[in-house]
């Protein structure tokens, strides 16, 4: 791929009996924001601690802006940005000190690279003499965002970066990263969210350890299989179990107050059904499709 600024081929990664990791092939181009897209126990954390060299992987080659992330570790530690899933930043210490502290890691300061964080750290800035711990989720997510963005990475990977955030924060977390993405920052970002697959320019969707599929979120979804159907009836739990036991039904899910449907046959519709529509996928029903 042209302009890629992470290549992987065939990272393996092996936590004693427990394959984490096997065979990942990836790409991402220079300036994209590219979503991994999987439940939890998938192997997202293990890939991006790789890729941040915090890992060891136990096969495989991976570079990140052509340096190796054996090789080159301490180049690439300079290079990147990582915001782990779990909030690590000194909950002691204050908004201000922290955002200090992470600028004289990498030698420099707030002051010289505040305009790539103006529109985030503004945001907390009335709490910048607060305790670190004692900030609210959505205040934590965007002191963690500023700390990694601090000496102007030209990677950033963000672990499940929304995970436990109240759903006005996390619109407002991805607004921030669309317009961090306009300064030419490639960013990765790791979510179980399907809802936040779409927001990316292009997603890989992992699941035990696997790449199953990797394209623009409009062509995962233009490239579902079958044609689907959504059922809404009185009681849920017992038309799923009846259109499992049929043999017309190639595949069933629970998805809010509807089930979503495909068939390998001509189904012999129940009286009980109050509607059968065909409807157009979403991004979880296309991972669905791909895990059975």
């Amino acid at each position: 791929m042209e302009n890629a600024i992470l290549k992987c081929l065939s990272i393996n990664k092996r936590y004693g009996d427990v394959q984490a990791l096997t065979n990942i092939d990836l790409e991402v181009k220079k300036g994209e924001l590219f979503g991994l897209i999987g439940p939890d126990g998938a192997g997202k954390t293990s890939l991006f601690r790789i890729l941040a060299t915090l890992l060891l992987a136990n096969g495989g080659i991976a570079t990140v802006d052509g340096l190796d992330v054996v090789r080159d570790y301490k180049a690439i530690r300079n290079r990147v940005g990582y915001m782990p899933g779990r909030f690590s930043l000194y909950p002691d210490l204050t908004v201000e000190e922290n955002l200090n502290f992470f600028a004289t890691v990498f030698n420099t300061t707030v002051r010289e690279n505040y305009s790539l964080i103006e529109d985030i750290y503004r945001q907390i800035e009335p709490f910048k003499k607060r305790r670190a711990g004692q900030l609210s989720g959505g205040m934590k997510q965007k002191l963690a965002l500023s700390c990694a963005l601090i000496h102007k990475p030209t990677v950033l990977f963000l672990d499940e970066p929304t995970t436990g955030v109240d759903p006005v924060s996390r619109k407002e977390f991805w607004g921030m990263l669309k317009k961090l993405k306009q300064q030419g920052i490639t960013i990765l970002v790791s979510t179980p969210y399907m809802d936040e697959a779409a927001l990316c320019d292009r997603i890989a969707f992992i699941q035990q350890g696997e790449i199953l599929a990797i394209d623009t979120p409009a062509n995962i979804v233009a490239g579902f299989p079958h044609k689907l159907y959504a059922v809404e009836t009185d009681n849920n739990y017992e038309t799923l179990k009846q259109l499992r036991e049929n043999p017309a039904v190639r595949s069933v899910f629970s998805f809010g107050d509807t089930l979503h449907v495909t068939f390998d046959g001509e189904l012999k519709m129940n009286p009980d059904y109050s509607q059968l529509k065909e409807i157009e996928p979403s991004i979880e029903d296309c991972f669905m499709e791909l895990i059975l």
